[in-house]
């Protein structure tokens, strides 16, 4: 072809820009036309039908458009959810026009504006207690389970000579946080006293805080094992509930200044595999964990202290995992780092036929890839070296 036509796709003002001074661009001009170029489409809920017909119009106004429910017109309807269709620059002049609206408007455009701003730069660190990790590399969080009956590995690592062993070996093959588990979460698997949890765990984390300083995160529910293990020597709390099964989980975190890793779930792990229909999976996602971040934030853990994880294999269905996954990038919108955890698990092997789960290797390692790609930066995985270069090739692609 004559001209040679080809599509660009940009998703933030900096690669937007960089393409125009290619070109020969005027750089004023590359500033204003960037935002020009970058695509956001933001989902709006339970607004009121009064304000959602302004919306409309400001949007029509401005070149863009907005979708909203039949009856919105009329207002027949109380309220609707409301799709703002346009560039980033539209967006940010819709903000600027909202300020002098009625409805609760000037409210929803200060909403805005500081969602733009979260879901336009990655966190570039995680703080826990006594340290932090830096996030501008993908982070490889290393599983150690000292359970009988973890899906994967239960049993492997059952003494504490084999499972500090298996902790230092992880540090060796690049894992920059270590996930102590006591208790199996796997669908199914019934739960233990937190004596229990304690007994397997304190005697590992012990002598791996005796022989590494490497950040220890605990994958308990449990306050009273959060608050024995981090005064013990751990760093974060990996509470797949999102700090909704043990009310006093969240206070435990903020008064010990760790970090915390916050998971959606639908009902405990028993149960939670006999319910995975949803009418909005991600919608349901989003509100839950935002839920978990404003419980957090008001037993006062700081923000730069969270991060969230989709919950894969949680009370969803392998055809729901792949939607997350998908559309994982979604979950930027809540400003934190995201953690994604899909090592060894079983919708895996229902794709790919692979019923033991040490088979799956290479498509955990798939999803890893996709997972930068994405947007998250934290790795929950089995094996950890060859997650840690899948994920730092895949980091430097998507930076190229």
């Amino acid at each position: 072809m004559e001209y040679a036509p080809r599509l660009l796709n940009f998703t933030d003002e900096e690669r937007a820009r960089e393409e125009l001074l290619g070109i020969g661009c005027d750089p004023e001009g590359a500033r204003r036309m960037a935002a020009k170029m970058v695509s956001r489409t933001v989902r709006l809920s339970g607004v009121s039908c009064r304000a959602a017909n302004i919306l409309k119009q400001e949007m029509l106004a401005l070149g863009g458009d907005a979708a909203v429910a039949r009856g919105t017109v009329a207002c027949s309807i109380p309220q609707t959810d409301v799709i703002l269709i346009g560039h980033l620059k539209q967006i940010r002049r819709l903000c600027s026009r909202l300020t002098r609206q009625p409805f609760g408007l000037p409210q929803l455009a200060s909403e805005l504006e500081a969602f733009l701003k979260e879901s336009e730069t990655a966190p570039r660190l995680l703080k826990g207690r006594s340290c932090q990790l830096d996030l501008s590399e993908p982070v490889i969080m290393g599983i150690l389970n000292v359970t009988p009956d973890s899906f994967s590995d239960g049993g492997s690592f059952a003494t504490t000579e084999a499972a500090v062993e298996r902790g230092l070996q992880l540090v060796a093959e690049g894992a920059g946080i270590i996930d102590i588990g006591g208790e199996s979460t796997r669908p199914g698997s019934a739960g233990v006293s937190a004596a229990e949890e304690l007994a397997r765990i304190l005697p590992v984390l012990q002598k791996l805080r005796e022989r590494t300083e490497i950040p220890i995160s605990i994958d308990t529910t449990k306050s009273e094992v959060a608050r024995q293990t981090l005064a013990a020597g751990a760093n974060f709390i990996n509470d797949i509930s999102g700090l909704a099964f043990d009310p006093a989980m969240a206070t435990v975190i903020a008064e010990s200044g760790a970090g915390a890793f916050l998971m959606h779930t639908r009902g405990e792990p028993a149960t939670m595999q006999q319910n995975t229909e949803y009418s909005d999976l991600l919608g349901e996602v989003i509100a839950y964990l935002r839920q978990s971040l404003e419980m957090a934030a008001e037993a006062g853990i700081p923000r730069d202290h969270l991060a969230v994880d989709p919950g894969i294999g949680f009370g969803k269905s392998a055809e729901g995992n792949l939607a997350l996954l998908n559309r994982l990038h979604e979950l930027k919108s809540l400003g934190c780092p995201i953690l994604l955890g899909t090592s060894r698990k079983g919708f895996i092997g229902k794709l790919l036929q692979q019923p033991v789960a040490e088979q799956r290797l290479y498509g955990t390692l798939a999803t890893v890839a996709l997972g930068v790609q994405q947007g998250a930066q934290i790795f929950r995985v089995h094996d950890v070296r060859p997650a840690w270069e899948t994920a730092r090739l895949a980091g430097a692609i998507c930076r190229a």
